[in-house]
């Protein structure tokens, strides 16, 4: 009886507080994620126990879209979130017939109006570095709208279609589609290139700064430091954190 008892409150433990998952990168509805990096705190003997088959059980059960690719132990320090020293997004626009695959429409933006990459990427440059980027995020109370935009270009694939290359060390919310939205009106002539800067330095939300929208975002890769500086950089970030 005492067995059973002892059993049946372990699995009750569990049930009342399952592990916490901890994203790289919280993206809004509707993004996708293709280098999504995640960490789960587990006690090392039920980890012993699954780990040569953790990976084949974990997609069993999860939806067809989303899939591991790989899962192993963590090196000491690490945090997905706050260990991170940057995250890369793309962002996919079509604005001719051309390029405008059906099969794409899922992560594809359908442009009405041509667009002059050139003048995109003369308007982000202006953007680059560290800076208040409020005018392009949504305001959370006690958050920091500071961060370092460190790559921000565009360029045409092999197919014609419109591909943005966006990286920071962190990204506000709805910041880089804020970013392409204005971008794009710079791209396609309703509005100069010195605009995004003006709005960047004005440092309040604009109503003309569209959002653009999300299914064409994709998180396509997150950067870490060496294993032996993970975690002085999580307790980096996270006071950079606590003083925004």
């Amino acid at each position: 009886m005492q067995g059973v008892l002892s059993e049946a409150l372990a699995v009750a433990f569990r049930l009342a507080l399952p592990p916490t998952l901890t994203v790289a990168g919280r993206t809004d509805a509707g993004v996708h994620a293709r280098g999504q990096v995640a960490h789960v705190d587990v006690p090392s003997g039920m980890w012993a126990s699954a780990a040569s088959v953790a990976m084949r059980r974990l997609n069993r059960v999860l939806p067809a879209d989303v899939r591991v690719r790989a899962i192993s132990v963590a090196p000491a320090g690490f945090d997905a979130r706050f260990s991170a020293l940057w995250r890369r997004y793309s962002y996919r626009v079509c604005d001719g017939a051309v390029c405008a695959d059906p099969l794409r429409r899922h992560d594809t933006l359908w442009h009405r109006l041509p667009v002059d990459p050139q003048l995109m990427n003369q308007a982000a440059a202006a953007c680059l570095g560290t800076h208040d980027f409020a005018a392009f995020c949504r305001r959370r109370l006690g958050a920091s709208t500071v961060r370092e935009l460190q790559r921000l270009d565009w360029h045409r694939d092999e197919t014609g279609v419109v591909v943005a290359a966006v990286i920071a060390d962190a990204f506000c919310h709805n910041m880089v589609r804020a970013l392409v939205g204005a971008l794009l009106a710079v791209g396609d002539g309703r509005k100069p290139a010195s605009w995004p800067a003006a709005m960047l330095a004005a440092a309040v939300r604009d109503p003309a700064v569209t959002v653009a929208p999300p299914h064409p975002l994709c998180l396509e890769q997150v950067g870490y430091p060496a294993d032996e500086d993970l975690k002085a950089r999580a307790s980096l970030t996270r006071r950079g954190r606590s003083a925004g």
